[in-house]
C-alpha cells in the first residue's frame, strides 16, 4: 500500500529538520526519513556547537538568511523551551586586505550592519589570550555573532513538526526517489510513498543523488581543547613568556566566536567555553579547528568515513593554537570526526533541481550552513509548496550548475 502526502524529506539534519518543522507548520501532510537516529553524530549536524554570524564573509547575501535564520531560531526556542542560539558578538581578525576583513566587511556593508573596528592595539588589549599578532593585524566586531547548538535544535524541530502532525521514520535508509508526472516515490525496505514534491537533504550522501553537481564531502575533524594545566606549586605549564592561564578568561563571553586569518591559506576559528547546554564534557572545553574553505580537500566516500583519531587530525590547529591562543593545551581533550560537503563555489546547493521540478535539492553545506538551518529549512518548504522566497536565492540556486 503505497502512502500519499503532499512533501517527503530525505534526511533530517540541518536542512531536512528544519524543512520538516517550516512544513508542518503550514499544515501540510508531510513525512521525514531518517537513515539514522535523530541528531545522531555520523553526519555533519552534530559537535555540540556551530559558529553562528551575522556579517557572512562567504558571501554578501548570506546576511539575509542568518537573519532570517536568527528570528526562527527565536521562535523554534519559544516552542521547545531549550536555548538553541547565544549572541555573544564575534571578532574576526586578520590583515585588512585579508579574506576574513575584508569579506566581513563587504557583507555588512551591502546589508547596513554596524561593525566596530579594532586597531592592532585595541585587539590586544580586549583579548588578552590571543598572541602573536601582527603589526598590520586588524579586527572587527560583529555584534551578531554567537554559537548556535545543532543537536538540540534538530531534536527542537522535528519535535515541533511531529507535534503538529508531521510523520517520522527513523532507522531507514530510502532505496530510491522515482519522480514522475504524477509524484514522487520514495521506496524503503518497509514502504512506498507517494509524494507530490520531495525534499532531497542527505548530506554528505546526496553527492550521490546530484551527479551532474561536483559536489565534494570531505572528512573533517573537530577538536575540543582545555586551558593549559597548572602545576601543584602554582606555576603555569604555558611557555616562560604567557602568564599562567585562568580558567574564566576562556568562557564564551571573554573569548567569544573568532575567526583570524594568519596567513593566505591558514584560517584559525573558534570559541569559548559555553557551558552545560554542550554537555559536561564538551561544555568546559575550548573549540577550535582551521578553514576548510582554505584547506587541501580529499573526496570520501561518506558510507566508508575512517572514524578513527590520529595526531594528524590535529597536529595543523594545535599548531596554529600555539601562536595565536598560547595559553591552551597543545593536545587536545576531544577529537570528533565529521563531514562537509564541498560545492564548485563553496556556496550551498538549496532549490528546485532543473532535472524535475518536484524534486527540491537542500545540500552543498560547504562547512559554514548550520547557522543558516532554520532560514534554509524555511527556504525549501516554500520552494516545495511554490511559495515566494523571503530573501535572495539566485546565488545557491542548483540551477547554476546545470
Amino acid at each position: 500500500m503505497v502512502e500519499r502526502v503532499n512533501v517527503a524529506v530525505v534526511g533530517l539534519g540541518a536542512m531536512g529538520a528544519n524543512a520538516l518543522w517550516r512544513l508542518a507548520e503550514r499544515g501540510v501532510s508531510v513525512v521525514g526519513f531518517e537513515q539514522f537516529t535523530l541528531a545522531h553524530p555520523l553526519g555533519s549536524s552534530h559537535g555540540a556547537t556551530r559558529l553562528f554570524r551575522e556579517a557572512c564573509l562567504e558571501h554578501p547575501d548570506l546576511t539575509p538568511i542568518a537573519q532570517l535564520a536568527k528570528t526562527l531560531y527565536r521562535e523554534l526556542e519559544e516552542h521547545s523551551g531549550e536555548e538553541l542560539l547565544r549572541i555573544t558578538g564575534g571578532v574576526m581578525m586578520g590583515a585588512p586586505d585579508s579574506d576574513v576583513i575584508a569579506g566581513t566587511r563587504a557583507a555588512a556593508s551591502a546589508h547596513g550592519l554596524a561593525l566596530t573596528d579594532l586597531s592592532h592595539a585595541e585587539l590586544a588589549e580586549r583579548y588578552p589570550q590571543l598572541a602573536g599578532l601582527a603589526e598590520t593585524d586588524v579586527a572587527v566586531l560583529d555584534p551578531g555573532a554567537g554559537v548556535a547548538f545543532p543537536e538540540p535544535t534538530i531534536r527542537a524541530a522535528v519535535d515541533r513538526a511531529r507535534s503538529l502532525g508531521a510523520a517520522v521514520v527513523e532507522n531507514t535508509r530510502v532505496l530510491a526517489v522515482e519522480p514522475g508526472d504524477d509524484g514522487v516515490i520514495v521506496r524503503t525496505a518497509t514502504g512506498e510513498w507517494l509524494a507530490d514534491r520531495v525534499i532531497l537533504a542527505q548530506g554528505a550522501w546526496l553527492a550521490a543523488e546530484l551527479p551532474w553537481i561536483e559536489l565534494q564531502p570531505i572528512r573533517t575533524p573537530m577538536t575540543w581543547f582545555g586551558p593549559r594545566a597548572t602545576a601543584a606549586d602554582g606555576a603555569s605549564h604555558a611557555p616562560s613568556d604567557v602568564a599562567a592561564p585562568d580558567a574564566t578568561e576562556f568562557a564564551l563571553e571573554r573569548l567569544p566566536v573568532f575567526v583570524r586569518q594568519l596567513s593566505e591559506s591558514e584560517v584559525l576559528w573558534g570559541h569559548g567555553t559555553v557551558g552545560a547546554v554542550a554537555g559536561p564534557e564538551k561544555g568546559a572545553l575550548i573549540k577550535a579547528g582551521v578553514g576548510d574553505i582554505w584547506q587541501e580537500r580529499v573526496r570520501i566516500d561518506p558510507e566508508q568515513l575512517d572514524r578513527g583519531v590520529t595526531p594528524a587530525d590535529w597536529r595543523q590547529v594545535s599548531a596554529l593554537l600555539a601562536k595565536a591562543v598560547p595559553g591552551i593545551e597543545s593536545l587536545p581533550a576531544r577529537v570528533d570526526p565529521c563531514m562537509v560537503t564541498i560545492s564548485p563555489d563553496d556556496q550551498f546547493v538549496v532549490g528546485r533541481s532543473p532535472r524535475h521540478p518536484r524534486v527540491i535539492v537542500g545540500g552543498g553545506d560547504s562547512g559554514h550552513a548550520f547557522k543558516h538551518a532554520p532560514a534554509l529549512g524555511e527556504i525549501l518548504a516554500r520552494f516545495a509548496l511554490d511559495e515566494p522566497q523571503l530573501v535572495d536565492t539566485a546565488f545557491i540556486d542548483p540551477a547554476r550548475f546545470a
